[in-house]
């Protein structure tokens, strides 16, 4: 099905944002987020979230700590049931059908979800049998992985040695390991070197190429900049922009997609939080 992409242009009222929504391009949306909603007693996390991404786009998620990025990965992924809201993954709601959204979906989460006292190799081995994949191919998309990443002689050690960016490694080729449509990636690159975060950049830009949907939360907006074709930021569980990094760098007048985020996110960050 063909549907209106949303481009949303913020406008600062009163020291909020206002969310504007303006109709371009059909595009086709492969997740669709309508008034997502998610509460901890007094605290809401997320709050009224809609947003689509669409089909085959790299997507930019981007807040301060706390702002609500982690929660709204974890609900998307099935980790977390939502206060109110919806939302659909390749067509499938989130709460009514959490096994087909699974079999959709790659997940690389903020913390490295690896067994320590297995290798690399067994652990992606491990992982392919839990999506329930043939073992030959399995054994034919891990040699597929470790070579395209150059952590063939790692995958031989026992994870327990890693340093914590070779775990970052491992766990984004686990995250990949079913090959799936749709890949969300929540901080890939913490704790590794700049040559090995460069290499993960260019794996992370080739899933485009493969024609996947790429779900991205990072700290370093340089990354965020350098990969997705729209970038959303969320702040106090809400999103305040939405566009793509070239359009934001023009409606706030900076010169990197950074001095929009210190911009229109700088009330936190003056609180310390």
């Amino acid at each position: 099905m063909q549907l209106q992409e949303e481009v949303i242009h913020a406008q600062p009222i009163k020291g909020k944002q206002k969310i504007e929504t303006v109709e371009t391009f059909a595009a086709q949306n492969e997740i669709v987020i309508n008034g997502l909603v998610k509460k901890y007693g007094d605290v809401t996390a997320v709050n009224n979230l809609n947003l689509n991404i669409h089909k085959g786009e790299m997507f930019g998620f981007l807040g301060p700590n706390g702002a609500g990025k982690t929660t709204t990965i974890s609900m998307l992924c099935g980790l977390l049931k939502p206060t109110a809201g919806s939302a659909q993954i390749a067509g499938h709601d989130i709460a009514r059908e959490p096994q087909k959204v699974k079999a959709q979906i790659g997940v690389c989460p903020q913390e490295a979800a690896v067994f320590k006292f297995l290798t690399g190799m067994e652990n992606l081995i491990l992982f392919g049998n839990l999506h329930g994949m043939n073992p030959q191919l399995i054994k034919e998309r891990a040699a597929e992985l470790v070579n395209q990443a150059d952590f063939a002689d790692a995958a031989r050690r026992k994870a327990k040695g890693y340093s914590g960016g070779m775990m970052r490694q491992l766990n984004l080729l686990i995250a990949l390991i079913s090959d799936p449509e749709i890949v969300f990636l929540d901080e890939p690159t913490v704790g590794m070197d700049a040559r090995a975060r460069r290499r993960t950049w260019e794996r992370i830009a080739s899933l485009k190429d493969e024609g996947k949907t790429v779900i991205l939360t990072t700290h370093y907006i340089e990354e965020a900049e350098t990969l997705s074709d729209r970038v959303g930021i969320i702040d106090y569980g809400e999103l305040i922009a939405l566009d793509t990094p070239k359009a934001l760098m023009e409606e706030h007048q900076v010169d990197d997609l950074e001095g929009v985020f210190l911009k229109i996110t700088g009330r936190r960050i003056a609180e310390g939080m």
